[in-house]
């Protein structure tokens, strides 16, 4: 599969842009904080549609952009552009933060450093 096949890649991009803004907004944000972020922002959203009732979100105030932009943008996109579900929305936070994962081994802020040429 393509990059260009797939139907959510304005979410994805909508999401790494507001990323890279919060990493410039926060020069202490980190790729391991980020990773943190994002695995907050998918409990985050689920809660918005009344799963993970249980799960506890946590986090720095530095994180918090990052959980409320990803919240924010789940529910204007979710189940209104595009037939995006759930399942397909928290498949793309996930597809981020393994990207987050993978350009973290070139330092502490890695992912930005990627992102920032590209957005």
């Amino acid at each position: 599969m393509d990059i260009n096949d797939d139907e959510h890649l304005d979410v994805c991009q909508n999401i790494e842009i507001w990323l890279r803004e919060q990493y410039e907004l926060h020069p202490e944000l980190t790729d391991a904080k980020c990773i943190f972020a994002l695995d907050n922002a998918k409990i985050a959203i689920k809660k918005e549609f009344g799963y993970a009732k249980n799960e506890k979100i946590a986090g720095s105030e530095e994180i918090q952009g990052i959980i409320a932009g990803c919240v924010s943008m789940g529910l204007e996109r979710i189940g209104k552009i595009n037939d995006l579900t759930l399942r397909d929305y928290l498949a793309i936070i996930e597809k981020i933060r393994k990207s987050v994962i993978r350009h973290s081994r070139n330092g502490r802020r890695g992912y930005y450093e990627f992102i920032r040429h590209y957005l």
